[in-house]
């Protein structure tokens, strides 16, 4: 075997799955602490603010931060029913 078949020892080696890459917690951080200050300390304030002059944009955000699955009462499930009809020009009143 060549020795450029050989991978170094640590090589794959980096962050754990799931773990944040630093500049994007730093990132994240500085957006929340920033959100507080405009609020005067309250950020729920300031997004309730932002919701309001801000709609479309509120709700991109808000779009983000929402679970992506929607998890049902199995005991009561939502049931979705369609119907087809065929219709005939002929059985149409206008």
């Amino acid at each position: 075997m060549a020795d450029t078949d050989r991978k170094p020892p640590r090589a794959g080696m980096g962050r754990p799955k799931g773990a944040q890459n630093k500049t994007t917690a730093l990132l994240k951080d500085a957006i929340l602490k920033a959100a507080e200050q405009a609020g005067d300390g309250d950020m729920v304030e300031y997004l309730t603010l932002q919701a309001r002059t801000n709609p479309g944009p509120f709700m991109a955000l808000l779009g983000k931060v929402l679970p992506m699955q929607i998890a049902g009462d199995p005991d009561n499930p939502i049931i979705h029913a369609i119907e087809r009809r065929i219709v005939r020009p002929s059985d149409t009143n206008s």
